[in-house]
């Protein structure tokens, strides 16, 4: 696949590099290439990250961090078998236990929720940071709710993370799942709350809680024309852009109509003069 002339391959992680330093130095500039192309397509062109992840995992399948980019561009484009294989590989190189969450996510896109919850309670989890823990309770929550037990996944994400008042990475995400959680279940009250307190916490806009919010309080959100091309000012549904601009447009036709009007009374007096 083409790599752009932009990309170097000097801009993947330090640690990444470092572990392609087993390979010979051509091989490591392009498996490096091409993992900068998974990091940078994978939101925006899930599909494309993943040719790219193929690739380097043709030249560099014994790197750990390749199988990793391999996993997390299978999980982008929902395959979730090959995902699972390339995040326990990754692990069985590396022995850690970073990728567990998003294994026991994979065994979510698999139907197999009972495996996810089981993997919440498993001793790993004593092993993870906080944004990991946080990022289980998340994954055991959404297990919860696959299973139609949506009183349980409220309460699995009530939890000290969620009520404290400083903002994490992981803050807007905690909060709007539980916000959902709460929605799902009736509560719309409360709902409207936690989207609220969500939106509070989304500093870079990784969640949809302002949208959210919006349809909890009836707002809709109308184009500057009607369905049928003609413009709806004048209806109840009008928007304050569509009425500044008829107001702009009467202006304009007011003035003209004045401007008219007195170049037409300027003729009549000329035309008197001449006729005295």
């Amino acid at each position: 696949m083409p790599i752009p002339e932009d990309v170097t391959g000097d801009e993947i992680d330090k640690d990444v590099r470092q572990e392609l330093q087993s390979l010979p130095k051509t091989l490591a500039e392009d498996v490096a290439k091409n993992l900068v192309m998974v990091a940078r397509l994978i939101d925006e062109d899930p599909e494309g990250a993943y040719g790219y992840s193929k690739v380097a995992l043709r030249l560099a399948s014994r790197v750990a961090a390749v199988r990793e980019a391999g996993g997390f561009a299978a999980y982008a484009t929902q395959r979730y078998s090959e995902a699972l294989a390339e995040f326990r590989a990754a692990r069985r190189m590396t022995g850690g236990v970073e990728l567990w969450p998003v294994m026991a996510d994979c065994e979510r896109g698999l139907g197999r929720p009972e495996k996810a919850l089981d993997m919440a309670g498993a001793p790993e989890v004593n092993k993870l940071d906080k944004a990991g823990q946080v990022e289980m309770r998340l994954v055991a929550a959404g297990a919860r709710r696959d299973m139609g037990q949506l009183d349980a996944a409220i309460v699995t994400l009530q939890s000290p993370e969620l009520a404290a008042g400083s903002v994490q990475p992981w803050t807007a995400r905690l909060r709007y799942a539980y916000a959902d959680a709460l929605l799902a279940a009736g509560r719309e009250g409360e709902a409207r709350e936690w989207f609220a307190k969500a939106l509070e916490a989304d500093r870079d806009g990784s969640t949809d809680a302002s949208d959210r919010l919006a349809e909890l309080d009836g707002v809709d959100f109308v184009d500057a024309l009607d369905e049928d091309g003609t413009d709806g000012a004048d209806g109840p549904e009008a928007t304050v852009v569509e009425k500044a601009a008829d107001r702009a447009e009467d202006t304009v036709k007011a003035e003209t109509d004045a401007g008219a009007d007195a170049e037409a009374g300027r003729e009549r007096d000329a035309q008197d003069r001449d006729e005295d």
